[in-house]
């Protein structure tokens, strides 16, 4: 089962309620993701570490409900 782009934003923004998120369907099939997400949550933290946090506001859905996602996290 793949997940919608409102799905996805809406894991995302439960993590990070103030962030302001794009999400981009690469290849049309709910399954591949662009998402750039811009929050002060990821202040003084690494990309990894901001990668990390995104990853797990998915819940478990990478690598199941959801194949691919290309993350660009940045702070306002």
């Amino acid at each position: 089962m793949a997940m919608t782009v409102e799905e996805l934003e809406s894991f995302i923004r439960e993590a990070f309620p103030e962030a302001e998120i794009t999400i981009e369907d690469l290849v049309g099939d709910q399954d591949h993701y662009a998402c750039t997400i811009v929050s002060e949550a990821f202040r003084g933290l690494s990309r990894v570490k901001q990668h990390q946090l995104v990853y797990d506001a998915l819940k478990g859905k990478m690598g199941t409900q959801l194949h691919a996602l290309t993350l660009r996290t940045s702070v306002p």
